[in-house]
């Protein structure tokens, strides 16, 4: 997802899309950023047998509450948030058992609905630890450069300005939570009223308008789409004149 006020632009991008992100600010090189994706995603893969672990979204409950059901039903196992995606919407990651337990202990606290998801890994957790040690070198080995434009990490929502500040926050990245709420309001605070989300699909422009609804959002999907992006940012310019 690409973000802009006029007079100054950001960037960002749900989980691996942090990646796409850099690539748009200048930090990675395209065929850097395509084989460390391949890599990373065959790490994560193997970090964790498959079927040992999962991954559940909670729906209408508070963060805090979440962390608790995590908390009180991990018993010894892996199960912490993985995406703090939206109000009311986080998702849970860890060994299979200790999610379930986890997504019965957030009924009881008061969750209004339960989703177990069909992923090959339980991403954004401390399972991935191995995955991130692996992936480490060949972060910093990349030949990187300072994003043109900041670059609001999943990881602490903060602004990356400097190459080797981005290259932490990706590394950070495969085994911590993704803070997308977090990303989002970054922006809002930053005036950020404009959104343009790249790839198929509007899931994030969604994410975006639960957090901050006053916002203009944009969805391009093929390059035929791109004029659309300056008649939203003119749009957005001109708002502001008046």
């Amino acid at each position: 997802m690409a973000v802009a006020r006029v007079e100054r632009v950001r960037t960002g991008g749900h989980s691996l899309g942090e990646y796409s992100a850099h690539v748009a600010a200048g930090t990675l090189r395209f065929s850097d950023a395509v084989r460390i994706v391949r890599n990373r995603g065959r790490y994560m893969q193997e970090a964790v047998p498959v079927g040992t672990g999962a991954m559940a979204a909670i729906l209408g409950l508070e963060p805090m509450l979440v962390q608790q059901a995590c908390a009180e039903a991990a018993a010894g196992d892996v199960v912490s948030p993985a995406n703090y995606n939206a109000p009311g919407q986080v998702v849970i990651a860890g060994s299979a058992a200790a999610v379930a337990r986890a997504v019965e202990r957030a009924k009881a606290l008061g969750a209004k609905r339960t989703i177990p998801l069909h992923v090959s890994a339980p991403f954004h957790c401390a399972l991935m630890t191995r995955a991130e040690t692996r992936l480490t070198p060949e972060l910093h080995a990349l030949a990187v450069s300072d994003p043109r434009v900041p670059v609001v990490a999943n990881v602490d929502a903060e602004p990356k300005r400097h190459a080797r500040a981005a290259i932490d926050a990706l590394i950070r990245q495969v085994s911590a939570p993704v803070r997308w709420e977090e990303v989002i309001r970054r922006l809002a605070s930053d005036h950020v009223t404009a959104y343009v989300e790249v790839g198929p699909g509007r899931v994030l422009s969604g994410l975006a308008k639960k957090i901050a609804p006053d916002a203009r959002i944009l969805n391009v999907e093929s390059p035929e789409q791109l004029p659309a992006i300056e008649a939203l940012f003119a749009e957005d310019g001109a708002s502001k004149r008046t």
